[in-house]
């Protein structure tokens, strides 16, 4: 039987090209948490954390300081026995998703080595075909509908747009893309919580029309009522992001009728383990999924399409993050084909690590 022998954790720092900015924040570097698992056969596992603080209500430094307790708490453990090790982080510390999703990434990275399988075959599924939308942030019309002409003129299926500033503009962002880009890709959009009710009530039936799939997060994240609302009144599908952590959320989503899609994002549900019991949950209630990201590495977007492709209930795929990085430290993992397409490697695990040389230059702790 294998034991864990010891623990590297990474701050793990990636250059953006730009800053990117949502309604609730601005960030200028992926400032993220690399965990290497080892064991006493030499194998190891590695997991990636994106604290998006405005969202998940973690930083680096406090994934970081988190990830001690854990390191030590996973020392010794089997690391085949995932149920185990999982539920032992779980119970040791209340939330704290991200630090948990980078261990638990590095556990199914580990299990599935051991295993010989690719991590989408590991978790019961097949290779299937995926392409990433590409996502707009904000800034002023005209601009976002520049960003839109270069997604299309890429060959994007589907684009992502940022909102959730205020009615009146949102929809002149929404009217000028439109205008620049024409009718036939899908637009999806995202909120980020920026509106109340009145306002996202307006926005999303004056775009209704405008080939919008679905907003993302319209109000605040604990409002489930006018989520609900919404559902009922609004002319575009409503989709849970920020509303939706653990599988406990999605159950009170589900009772509460309030969304029609769930967004699954690793670093905010902890990890795969409960990313798997979230779509679950969602498939059982007839909802479909999409596979979101924060501002992972090619490292972490590899574990988040590994699961993607292997859940058929996940229909929507936003993997765009790397996109945004101005260095690409990582080895092996996903590639990118024709731009959108996501091409998921065969190799056993989620198939992706990260240069010595790039991660000897961060700050870091070993556990043993």
């Amino acid at each position: 039987m294998p034991i864990i022998t010891h623990i590297e954790v990474y701050k793990f720092n990636i250059p953006l090209q730009a800053p990117v900015t949502i309604a609730i924040g601005t960030i200028e570097e992926a400032r993220n948490i690399l965990v290497k698992i080892h064991t006493s056969d030499g194998v190891y596992g590695t997991g990636e954390g994106a604290p998006f603080w405005m969202i998940v209500g973690e930083t680096q430094a406090t994934v970081y300081a988190a990830s001690l307790d854990l390191a030590k708490l996973l020392i010794g453990k089997n690391p085949l026995d995932l149920e185990g090790c999982i539920g032992a982080m779980e119970r040791y510390l209340a939330a704290n998703p991200t630090a948990k999703s980078a261990f638990d990434m590095a556990l199914y990275d580990l299990a599935a080595k051991y295993a010989t399988m690719p991590l989408y075959q590991f978790l019961g599924g097949s290779n299937r075909s995926i392409a990433t939308d590409e996502t707009i942030y904000i800034a002023s019309p005209e601009v976002m509908a520049a960003d839109a002409i270069k997604i299309k003129e890429r060959g994007a299926d589907a684009i992502k747009v940022k909102l959730g500033t205020n009615a009146t503009d949102d929809i002149k962002r929404i009217a000028a893309i439109r205008a620049a880009i024409g009718d036939e890709i899908p637009i999806r959009t995202d909120a980020n919580q920026g509106w109340d009710y009145v306002s996202a009530l307006k926005v999303l039936n004056t775009i209704a029309d405008w080939n919008v799939e679905y907003c993302e997060q319209p109000v605040k994240h604990w409002d489930y009522a006018h989520m609900a609302r919404l559902r009922q009144h609004a002319r575009v599908p409503i989709c849970a992001d920020e509303s939706l952590f653990s599988p406990q959320d999605a159950v009170k989503l589900v009772a509460q009728e309030a969304v029609d899609y769930f967004n699954i994002k690793l670093s905010k549900s902890g990890g795969l383990r409960n990313a798997v019991k979230i779509n679950a949950i969602a498939e059982g209630a007839g909802i479909r999924c999409m596979i979101g990201c924060m501002s992972e590495s090619r490292l972490g977007i590899s574990a988040n399409a590994h699961f993607a492709s292997a859940l058929h209930n996940v229909v929507f795929y936003d993997l765009d993050s790397p996109f945004e990085h101005a260095q690409d430290p990582v080895l092996g993992g996903i590639a990118y084909q024709n731009h959108y397409q996501v091409i998921i490697p065969d190799a056993p695990g989620h198939g992706a690590d990260v240069d010595m040389a790039y991660l000897q230059k961060m700050e870091s702790f070993v556990v043993k």
